[in-house]
């Protein structure tokens, strides 16, 4: 059985693979934006291997989840499934950054940084990012006017690029990317047309399973079925452009090579 870490587990499609996965006897650590979040879950928390505490709109507190975890021990999988959808602002984090990409790049960065390297690691994206916009000289919206779905697909198009690049880097890493979906969570709404069930199935798979199609590095996932990404997703030029634009945003430097 595994040790799997999953960000933003307190409902949707964390908590439902966190379930799945401790349904299947592996061990989960569960994190929480807040205590009063973690409240929400007692009962699945009462059965986790362990549950952190942190906003990842803030880098001393994710800072603070990436210890939380390696105190706890070395994972085998970390599931990066945080992530917020349409703000209505550009926002302010503390260390001065738009929210959507604190939240939904620069933390999953940081964390993979920071935790104890696992043997696999999941991003989830959306299939949104192929409206995303190459051009990284303004990634935190500091002179652009505010788009809320335009930072949202460009974050999505960040995050699988950068489980492309770890998967260039890292080659004793399975990384892969997920699009769940447009599923029927909070996030996503009632009405959402898309399998919530298939959403996190194709997570939990990648995180665990012995499945050759699942121990793969790489990939661009729907459904547990591989699909093309955007281009930039697999161009090496962009994937080491994206990865040094974040080392300068975090003053954190992910590969030892660049």
């Amino acid at each position: 059985m595994s040790r799997i870490f999953i960000t933003g587990s307190t409902d949707g499609l964390g908590l439902a693979a966190a379930r799945t996965l401790m349904k299947e006897g592996h061990d989960v650590v569960l994190h929480a934006r807040s205590r009063e979040r973690a409240s929400a879950i007692a009962e699945t928390s009462a059965a986790a291997l362990g549950l952190v505490i942190g906003d990842l709109a803030s880098a001393t507190e994710t800072r603070s989840i990436a210890e939380q975890v390696n105190a706890i021990g070395r994972m085998d999988a970390v599931i990066h499934n945080a992530g917020i959808y349409l703000e209505r602002s550009r926002g302010e984090t503390p260390d001065g950054h738009a929210k959507t990409l604190a939240v939904n790049v620069l933390a999953p960065y940081l964390l993979t940084a920071w935790i104890t390297r696992p043997d696999r690691l999941v991003y989830l994206t959306s299939g949104m990012h192929r409206s995303g916009s190459s051009a990284l000289d303004d990634i935190d919206w500091k002179t652009r006017p505010w788009s809320a779905s335009q930072a949202y697909s460009e974050s999505k198009l960040y995050i699988a690029t950068l489980a492309a690049a770890i998967a260039r880097h890292w080659p004793d890493v399975f990384s892969n990317a997920v699009d769940p979906g447009w599923v029927p969570t909070k996030m996503g709404g009632a009405g959402a047309p898309d399998d919530l069930e298939m959403g996190h199935l194709t997570q939990t798979w990648l995180a665990t399973s012995d499945d050759g199609a699942a121990k793969v590095s790489g990939g661009y996932w729907y459904h547990r079925q591989r699909r093309e990404a955007a281009a930039e997703v697999g161009d090496a030029g962009f994937q080491d452009a994206l990865v040094g634009r974040l080392g300068e945003l975090t003053g954190v430097r992910l590969f030892a090579d660049g």
